[in-house]
């Protein structure tokens, strides 16, 4: 019995060595710093910013884009079910809409490529 613990112990120390313990965990410990420090707080601000904006100008419709709005927007009609069920029929119908747009483009530039293709 004490032969196959010392057999097992011996195996796993090959191992240990074999797979180089002290560069895996460095990496680890060193992966793990970066991915929970805020390294750039700044330019994460500046892009988190943008991406806002640019969401902004690229939709007209008029509804929340962001969980910051819908949050708001449901706390402002809590208190009226029939105000907040009038909303979100509008919105989804924007949305829908929206979405129908982007069908109706794919959809003709489908045909010039084809249009093109056989010209």
């Amino acid at each position: 019995m004490m032969q196959a613990f010392t057999q097992a112990i011996a195996q796993v120390a090959s191992f240990c060595k074999t797979i180089q313990v002290k560069q895996i965990l460095s990496i680890a410990l060193i992966g793990f710093f970066l991915m929970t420090s805020n390294v750039y707080p700044q330019e994460n601000k500046a892009l988190g910013k943008a991406v806002r904006d640019r969401v902004h100008q690229t939709d007209q419709a008029d509804r929340p884009k962001t969980t910051g709005e819908w949050n708001r927007e449901a706390e402002q009609t809590a208190d009226n079910l029939n105000r907040r069920n009038e909303r979100i029929g509008k919105e989804a119908g924007e949305a829908f809409k929206q979405f129908g747009q982007g069908y109706v483009e794919g959809g003709k530039e489908n045909v010039r490529a084809l249009k093109d293709a056989v010209d």
